[in-house]
């Protein structure tokens, strides 16, 4: 009986010391709800309905040296605008060209300042990722971002609750126009996800800082010029969320 006894409490202080060893501060699982309940509070955007012919090119992950100016020398080309997601300590090595996005009217977003799992991070840690980043914007061009992106889609209530704290609208992708051009998959494949897939309100995803690769710069070569011809116009997502209507209907969210 003593031993059964013994054994019982030895079971229970392990049980309590396993409580007690789970971090208070844990992410928990990410999207409890479903992208309808964020959309509809205004937590999340994924594309905006509007009625007129607008789309959003968005690139995350610079700025670059070589590929961001390569893409804004296109874009400039085209008279498109885009917005730029930028990741913090990028921003402190080319303030230069942070300045030029702006400058030449394209929007700059925060994007982490060095692009963590946040899954992984504590809210001190996501807060501390969204400060640096504003202030680096700041300290390079003057201005600090009113978007957020975090990396890999990730969100869950804690980031969202921050960043409404910051007044940062948290903004996300039109889930058929993930080009996906961070793997590399060629050109042709990154023009066809966008063109085969346009439609007024899409915000596509693409990066301007890709490890060893220019196919993004190369694929804009085509979807530029086509999405001209086929009367897009290509704006900022803070532009493309001024031309924002209340659907008719339930919109199907297409995966």
């Amino acid at each position: 009986m003593r031993l059964k006894t013994a054994s019982c409490i030895a079971l229970c202080l392990s049980f309590t010391f396993l409580i007690q060893s789970v971090p208070t501060d844990a992410a928990p699982a990410a999207n409890l709800r479903g992208r309808e309940y964020y959309e509809e509070r205004g937590d999340i955007v994924w594309e905006v309905p509007t009625e007129e012919k607008y789309i959003a090119l968005t690139f995350d992950d610079g700025p670059d040296e070589k590929q961001t100016l390569l893409i804004l020398d296109l874009l400039s080309q085209y008279h498109a605008k885009a917005t730029f997601f930028v990741v913090g300590d990028r921003v402190e090595r080319y303030p230069e060209i942070v300045r030029r996005e702006l400058a030449e009217g394209h929007e700059v977003a925060n994007h982490s300042y060095t692009h963590p799992a946040f899954q992984r991070l504590s809210s001190g840690s996501m807060e501390e990722e969204l400060n640096r980043t504003q202030e680096a914007v700041f300290k390079a061009t003057g201005t600090r971002p009113i978007l957020f992106r975090p990396p890999g889609g990730y969100y869950n209530e804690r980031l969202i609750s921050l960043s409404k704290l910051h007044h940062l609208q948290m903004v996300l992708w039109s889930w058929h126009q993930d080009t996906k051009d961070w793997r590399s998959p060629g050109v042709q494949v990154i023009a066809n996800k966008v063109l085969d897939n346009a439609r007024s309100g899409d915000i596509v995803l693409m990066h301007d800082f890709v490890h060893r690769s220019s196919q993004t710069y190369e694929a804009l070569r085509i979807i530029l010029p086509e999405l001209e011809r086929r009367g897009y116009s290509l704006v900022t997502v803070s532009e493309l969320l001024s031309h924002k209507v209340a659907p008719k209907n339930h919109i199907k969210v297409s995966y």
